[in-house]
C-alpha cells in the first residue's frame, strides 16, 4: 500500500477531506496530531546537525526548488 503526502489549500481543506473519504478504495484518512508534528521537527533538526557535523550529506538548495 502506498501512503501520500498533499497540501491543501485551508479554504479547500473541508471539501477535500471529505471527498477523500468518500472514495472506496482510501482505507484511512489520518491527520497529523501535535505529537506527529513536533516528532517531524525534531527529526528536521537532528538531521540538520548531522548535515552540520558532516556526518549526512545534504541536498543542494537548487535541487529542493527544481522539484517544486
Amino acid at each position: 500500500m502506498k501512503q501520500i503526502i498533499l497540501s491543501v489549500p485551508d479554504k479547500k481543506y473541508e471539501f477535500f477531506i471529505e471527498l477523500v473519504k468518500s472514495l472506496e478504495f482510501v482505507k484511512e484518512v489520518k491527520e497529523p496530531g501535535k505529537k506527529e508534528i513536533l516528532a517531524g521537527i525534531r527529526q528536521a533538526v537532528e538531521e540538520v546537525k548531522l548535515i552540520k557535523a558532516g556526518k549526512l550529506k545534504g541536498r543542494p538548495v537548487q535541487e529542493l526548488l527544481d522539484e517544486l
